[in-house]
């Protein structure tokens, strides 16, 4: 199951607000906002889900193991974000 953080950290890897999020997973900004409150507030299922497969799509790993959760952003699209200024490959 993904966490809020998660879903937050991986926002801020594809430099996506809540806004595109939401509009990408399908889900209402509220759903959304509630799934990353850090009062960890009831949210159905099928929205974490949604979401998931959204950050999933755009190239974002959910990583979890008997040391912690986290996120890894596993390659740039387009769609996702530009390349730093100066960046080189």
């Amino acid at each position: 199951m993904i966490t809020g953080r998660q879903v937050r950290a991986a926002r801020a890897l594809l430099n996506w607000k809540q806004e595109r999020l939401a509009e990408k997973a399908l889900v209402a900004l509220t759903a959304l906002k509630r799934l990353e409150s850090e009062r960890r507030l009831q949210v159905h299922e099928g929205t974490r889900d949604q979401v998931r497969r959204a950050l999933e799509t755009a190239g974002i790993l959910f990583i979890e193991s008997d040391r912690g959760r986290g996120v890894m952003l596993l390659h740039e699209t387009g769609s996702a974000t530009a390349p730093a200024q100066g960046y080189r490959a």
